[in-house]
């Protein structure tokens, strides 16, 4: 699948198959992010691979956001250690892990809102770390859709030179 096929076509997947993910895929999903850039080329990521259902339990009652996280075959959890801006270099990294994983044929699903601290401790963190998000992956229940991604058109998010001269030209 090329790039901008993959961007296209992916969605948010929350049900997943009862399929464990091939250690091959996996490799790849993770080496995708270890490819990504970084501020400074400083990788300050660490990734922690949770395939235990009991963890992938607790981690989901910690977060209200992330109860499909007990269903998937695995999770990945992103770390930052000493990071200036880790939400950044660690959503780079994800968001490559992330296109990957759908360019195999493998969902996944951002998730927020957790409980930082009760998961690094599940996951013996160094509680210094940052923990970005813990991010569920899993063969799709619903591999195809018809539906249609729903996005702004480009000329109502688009300006060029300054915002206003954009907008001066709508009008």
């Amino acid at each position: 699948m090329d790039t901008l096929t993959c961007i296209r076509t992916r969605r948010e997947i929350r049900d997943y198959l009862d399929k464990p993910i091939e250690e091959k895929h996996l490799q790849q999903i993770l080496e995708a992010g270890r490819l990504a850039p970084s501020s400074k080329n400083s990788q300050p990521w660490h990734f922690v691979v949770i395939r235990n259902k009991d963890t992938l339990k607790k981690i989901s009652d910690l977060t209200p956001t992330g109860q499909h996280i007990a269903q998937a075959p695995l999770a990945i959890a992103v770390l930052m250690d000493g990071a200036k801006l880790p939400e950044i270099d660690g959503s780079r990294a994800m968001q490559n892990m992330v296109l990957a994983a759908w360019s195999l044929g493998i969902g996944s699903c951002w998730v927020t809102n957790f409980y930082e601290d009760g998961v690094k401790e599940l996951l013996e963190a160094p509680q210094r770390m940052k923990l970005v998000t813990v991010m569920p992956f899993g063969y799709p229940i619903e591999p195809r859709t018809n539906r249609r991604k729903i996005r702004k058109p480009m000329d109502e998010i688009l300006h060029y030179e300054t915002f206003a001269a954009s907008s001066m030209l709508k009008s």
